[in-house]
């Protein structure tokens, strides 16, 4: 399965969406997402960037291959920036002329051709005009010419057929006068040139508020650096990224940006990584931590190793993200791809029988309200406001999200999000820090009273923990990397591992140094009748049980450890409480929502947890594929759940959740399973999330419900239903102005989410 980018310059409404969706949609096992924001199209499926471009052509939208992201950003900026300049030249132009004109009639000024001298003077006016829809509507005319080969029509056809009409209606009359009504000898030159300058002028504010929308993507591609200093066999060299192989070492001065993904090999510093995961705070990197492409050196110096290509980054599946979730689209915008799909030819077909309908039964002068009402008709109805509603609004939130640290992977992730009313959190890695420590360790002597730490000596001791560790190090688990770092930070050798086996939800099982050891919790220990000296419902085995009961009040978690079906330990391990907890919790359950601790821990240290971040529902010892039951159950009750988790062991319950929220560990996990990933350890971000879900719904209501009123009632308005009322139609040049601003109105209001307060 391939993906190809296209760039496609003359694509500007939702019917030039549907057209070239209908296109790709004919092709076998091929499918295309578009970008009208943006203005281009991703091609997925089994097709070669020659027949994808073919493709385009066919249907009248010639596109460019997108090779390189960042050199097609800059070079859009640079189009953007000389398209945008051009058409406020033409705007300029048209209204320079066309504003005279009308105020020229507004002010009582002849516009009737009833004599020699006004045919002359209209007759050069009508040249002028034609000069200036040939210069200033050039491009309509050209997109209509191409949806003509292509045997379809666009938003350029209705343009161009209003202004051609209004124009060669006036420039018949001023030719041949006598043939026509002495009352229908009116000129329309001025509606031509207005129209066109103001919707050049639209498109030109258009283009420039639109540049806002991909904003957060223009500094994601930002942080991608062009070269490297690598050091090689003559020193140090300046090298291009594309020259960089996996394994190469790349020295990294202060206030450098991390050129590609690699591993510390020497020095140590501080890394800002805001830009990449929202959080604020400078990262401290040391010899063998990992550094991600785009972030920020601080003062130190560092050599490090490359372990990533420029298109297999974190930050380029990042922006591959990004970009891939602003091309998708919402359930609550298909309505208008369906509609847009068969306007323009409606449209087409409406100002026809509004028009006749004046000719054949109207008041005179019957043909020029007939011109009047086609012309209005025509321009009012242009579906441009209806084609961006939905995308410029996913384009603003994906790209706020990002910036806030969240991967948004689709837009239908994000109208979920706004209807979630329980949230689920998983508590290792998500509500704590996910890095627990070991901080009591309890040696279990089987006597008949308390236990005798001096019974085993500290040599024997300092075995067991090697024993223990050289298990646990083959173990995924976050417990065990906390038995591993303090037996490592004691410096106690790690003994050879002769057998694993894996228990998953309740601990480990293995052979060291021939004899068998169990490491895990109490359902362990229960599954392999495990038994201190007396038995392990005796009294003599009191001690670990109150031990790990005491635990739990601390909110600790109780590792129990048997050697030959003995007990011999109890390790307390605490996983310390991420400092925004608490108050991330207080802002989910503010906004109405209910929150849920969902854990595989023990119930008295998952209650002692969720007792100091405030959450009053905990459900606990459970195991991952238990998880799962737990969100359906959920889910039966009527909710509509968020989960998160840490994208590991938590993956069955973020794709049944009806958002997947993914903690950023395991993020290649993380990413397959859930709808969003936090690169961001901070859990206010997801508080702030739903939030963002909930005001994007609201703005793409908003912008949908403008845009069905604009042509809902703008149609009927030109078509002249409120003429027995007022005695006027609607004028083109009113209708061309309203055209513009509602395109402009809708991409404002979306841009409103770059400020939406959270």
């Amino acid at each position: 399965m391939s993906q190809i980018k296209l760039y496609v310059a003359t694509m500007n409404c939702a019917g030039c969406v549907a057209k070239i969706e209908k296109a790709f949609a004919a092709e076998p096992n091929v499918s295309a997402r578009i970008n009208l924001a943006d203005k281009q199209v991703t091609v997925d499926g089994k097709m070669s960037s020659d027949a994808a471009l073919a493709v385009m052509d066919k249907a009248g939208y010639p596109a460019q291959l997108i090779v390189d992201a960042k050199a097609a950003a800059e070079e859009k900026r640079v189009e953007d920036a000389a398209e945008y300049r051009l058409r406020m030249r033409q705007a300029i132009a048209a209204l320079a002329v066309g504003i005279p004109m009308m105020l020229w009639g507004l002010l009582g000024g002849e516009m009737m051709i009833n004599s020699p001298n006004m045919q002359l003077g209209w007759g050069i006016m009508g040249l002028v005009t034609l000069a200036l829809l040939i210069g200033t509507g050039r491009h309509f005319y050209q997109g209509m010419w191409r949806a003509l080969k292509a045997k379809t029509t666009n938003m350029d056809t209705l343009i161009v057929l209003g202004t051609s009409t209004a124009w060669l209606y006036s420039m018949l009359v001023v030719l041949i006068p006598s043939a026509f009504p002495m009352d229908t000898r009116h000129v329309y030159f001025e509606a031509s040139v207005m129209i066109l300058g103001l919707i050049n002028l639209g498109h030109a504010l258009e283009l420039k508020a639109r540049g806002k929308t991909s904003e957060a993507v223009q500094r994601l591609l930002g942080l991608q650096s062009s070269t490297a200093i690598r050091i090689g066999d003559n020193g140090d060299e300046e090298v291009e990224i594309d020259k960089l192989k996996l394994g190469d070492k790349l020295r990294l001065r202060p206030g450098d940006r991390v050129a590609l993904d690699g591993i510390v090999e020497s020095g140590q510093s501080l890394l800002d990584e805001a830009m990449l995961t929202g959080e604020p705070i400078p990262v401290p990197k040391h010899v063998g931590d990992n550094l991600s492409a785009g972030t920020v050196n601080g003062n130190g110096s560092l050599v490090y190793r490359v372990t990533a290509g420029s298109q297999d980054t974190r930050l380029a599946k990042i922006i591959a993200l990004v970009q891939e979730a602003q091309t998708s689209k919402m359930p609550i915008g298909r309505l208008a791809d369906k509609i847009s799909a068969v306007f323009v030819p409606t449209v087409v077909v409406i100002a026809l029988l509004a028009a006749a309908i004046w000719y054949l039964v109207g008041p005179e002068p019957a043909l020029s309200h007939a011109l009047v009402v086609l012309t209005s008709v025509l321009i009012i109805a242009c579906p441009c406001a209806l084609g961006l509603a939905t995308p410029m609004s996913i384009m603003v939130s994906v790209g706020r999200a990002a910036q806030m640290g969240v991967l948004v992977k689709n837009g239908e992730a994000l109208q979920s999000a706004s209807k979630v009313d329980c949230v689920v959190l998983d508590k290792t890695g998500t509500v704590t820090q996910g890095k627990p420590q070991v901080t009591d360790i309890h040696w279990i002597e089987g006597n008949d009273q308390a236990p005798n730490d001096q019974a085993l000596s500290d040599e024997d001791k300092r075995a067991l923990l090697g024993a223990i560790a050289s298990l646990e190090q083959h173990s995924e688990h976050p417990l065990a990397s906390a038995i591993v770092s303090h037996v490592k930070q004691a410096s106690i050798p790690l003994p050879v591992t002769e057998i694993f086996t894996n228990h998953q939800g309740k601990g480990i099982e293995g052979r060291v140094d021939g004899a068998d050891f169990l490491v895990g919790n109490q359902a362990l220990m229960a599954a392999f009748d495990v038994q201190s000296e007396k038995g392990v419902t005796g009294s003599h085995s009191g001690f670990a049980v109150e031990a790990a009961a005491q635990f739990a009040k601390q909110g600790k978690t109780a590792i129990y450890v048997a050697k030959a079906g003995k007990l011999v330990a109890t390790i307390a391990i605490a996983d310390p409480i991420k400092a925004d907890a608490k108050d991330a919790i207080s802002a989910i359950r503010s906004q109405g929502i209910r929150v849920v601790l969902l854990t595989g821990d023990n119930l008295q240290t998952a209650q002692a947890v969720a007792a100091q971040v405030g959450i009053e529902e905990v459900i606990a010892g459970v195991l991952p594929e238990q998880k799962q039951q737990h969100i359906k159950a959920l889910q039966q009750q009527g909710h509509v759940v968020a989960m998160v988790g840490d994208g590991i062991n938590d993956a069955p319950a973020l794709m049944s959740a009806d958002v997947g929220i993914a903690m950023g560990s395991g993020t290649e996990v993380a990413i397959e399973s859930a709808d969003m990933t936090l690169l961001s350890h901070q859990l206010i971000v997801i508080a702030n999330l739903l939030a963002l879900s909930r005001a994007t719904i609201r703005n793409i209501k908003q912008n949908l419900f403008g845009a069905f009123i604009y042509n809902s009632l703008g149609i009927p308005v030109a078509a002249g239903v409120l003429y027995p009322l007022t005695g006027m139609l609607l004028s083109p040049v009113i209708a061309g102005a309203a055209m513009a601003l509602s395109s402009l109105t809708v991409v404002t209001n979306a841009n409103r989410l770059r400020q939406q307060k959270l």
